[in-house]
C-alpha cells in the first residue's frame, strides 16, 4: 500500500499498463521518458503524415485510443486505434465517422487534439474543431462503433476541453481554456458544469498563467483529471515564449476533490520540458503536450501520453506517490488558485 491511493473511478486495475522503471541516476525527472520513444512516428498510415496529441485508455483488457491524424492535405481528423500493449498501435484506415442523433453524417470541418473520457457507461470524445471559429466538439459512444455528436458545449473561441471522469455534485464537469480568434497569446483554465452534457454554466476560474517562465504565456488542460486520495491530479500544459516561438511543457497540480475550481497544490517547476530530439525537432519544435494518462491502482504506476513537436507521440512514466510528493514539495499557489473561482465583487 502506497502513501496515496487512486480512488473512485480511477481505482481500476491495469496489470498490463506499459511501464519502464526510472533510470538509475536520473535527477530532476518526476516524469521519465520511455526509452523507445517516440511510440508513434511519421507516416503512420496511408493519407496521414503525422499522429500526435492523442488520447488512449484501457478497454476490454487491451487499449483503445483516439488520435489526431494530420492528413497529407494538412487537415486534421480523428482516427481510432487499437493496441494490446499501449505501445504498438493499429489504426483504422478511415477517420472516425461522426453522425447526429438520427444517424445522419455530421462530420466536423476538422478536428484535433482529442481527449477520451469515460463517464458512467459512456465514452466521450472531446476535440477542438470549427463552430464559426475554434470551439469544442463532443461525441459519445458506448461501443467504439457508432459515434454520435452532441451539442457544442461553448461558443467560440475555446480550446483544450477536458471532461472529468465522473459527476461531482450530480453535475458533469469540464475544464476548458477560453481563447481569442488568433493563436491565443493568453489563456487560463476554467471549470464549467452541466446537468446533461448539453447546457453548460456556473463557470469558475481554476488557474491562470504564472510568473514561472515555462507557463508565463498561457496554460491549458491535458489528461483527464485522476481521482486520488489527495484530490484530482491534473497534468496540464504550460507555454513560454522564446526568441523563436513558443515552448510547451508539462505541469502538474492537485485540485480539491469536491470543489475542483480550488487548487490545493500547484508545482512551480515543469514536470517535463522539450529536451529530446523528437520533442525539439519537428513540425512545431519545442512541444510536450499531455493528452492522456493510464493508471494502475494496484501498483500506483502512471503512464502519460504526450504529443511531441506536433509530429510524434511520446510516452512517460511516474508513480502516484512520487508525483504527488513532487507537486506538493514544489507547490506555489496564489489567491486566484486557491479561491473558489469567482472574483470578489462578482
Amino acid at each position: 500500500m502506497g502513501k496515496y491511493e487512486l480512488t473512485g473511478v480511477s481505482r481500476i486495475s491495469v496489470p498490463n499498463i506499459p511501464w519502464q522503471d526510472k533510470p538509475q541516476g536520473a535527477i530532476n525527472q518526476p516524469l521519465w521518458r520511455y526509452s523507445g520513444n517516440p511510440v508513434i512516428g511519421r507516416d503512420p498510415l496511408p493519407g496521414v503524415s503525422r499522429i500526435f496529441n492523442s488520447a488512449v485508455m484501457p478497454y476490454e483488457g487491451k487499449f483503445i485510443g483516439v488520435f489526431r491524424g494530420e492528413q497529407t492535405n494538412g487537415i486534421p481528423y480523428i482516427y481510432l486505434g487499437h493496441s494490446d500493449d499501449a505501445i504498438h498501435w493499429n489504426f483504422d484506415g478511415q477517420k472516425i465517422r461522426f453522425r447526429d442523433e438520427e444517424g445522419r453524417d455530421l462530420m466536423p470541418l476538422y478536428a484535433y487534439d482529442p481527449r477520451l473520457v469515460k463517464v458512467d457507461d459512456t465514452y466521450y470524445i472531446i476535440w477542438c474543431g470549427d463552430f464559426y471559429g475554434a470551439a469544442i466538439g463532443v461525441a459519445k459512444t458506448k461501443d467504439f462503433k457508432e459515434f454520435v455528436r452532441i451539442e457544442n458545449p461553448f461558443i467560440p473561441f475555446n480550446r483544450n476541453a477536458v471532461l472529468f471522469p465522473r459527476k461531482i455534485h450530480d453535475r458533469y464537469m469540464m475544464l476548458s481554456r477560453p481563447s481569442d480568434s488568433g493563436h491565443t497569446p493568453f489563456g487560463d483554465i476554467f471549470l464549467s458544469e452541466s446537468p446533461d452534457m448539453v447546457y453548460w454554466g456556473r463557470h469558475r476560474h481554476v488557474m491562470g498563467k504564472s510568473p514561472e517562465w515555462w507557463e508565463s504565456v498561457k496554460i491549458g488542460g491535458g489528461a483527464a483529471p485522476i481521482e486520488t486520495s489527495e484530490g484530482w491530479l491534473l497534468f496540464y500544459h504550460g507555454v513560454s515564449s522564446i526568441c523563436n516561438g513558443f515552448v510547451y511543457s508539462i505541469g502538474g497540480a492537485i485540485l480539491d476533490i469536491d470543489e475542483p475550481s480550488k487548487v490545493k497544490y500547484r508545482c512551480e517547476t515543469y514536470l517535463l520540458t522539450p529536451e529530446e530530439i523528437y520533442e525539439e525537432k519537428g513540425f512545431v519544435p519545442g512541444v510536450c503536450f499531455p493528452c492522456a494518462a493510464i493508471c494502475d491502482a494496484d501498483s500506483g504506476k502512471i503512464a502519460l501520453y504526450y504529443g511531441a513537436a506536433d509530429t510524434n507521440v511520446g510516452l512517460a512514466f511516474t508513480r502516484l506517490d512520487d508525483i504527488i510528493d513532487y507537486i506538493k514539495d514544489h507547490s506555489v499557489t496564489r489567491q486566484s488558485d486557491t479561491e473558489v473561482g469567482i472574483q470578489p465583487g462578482f
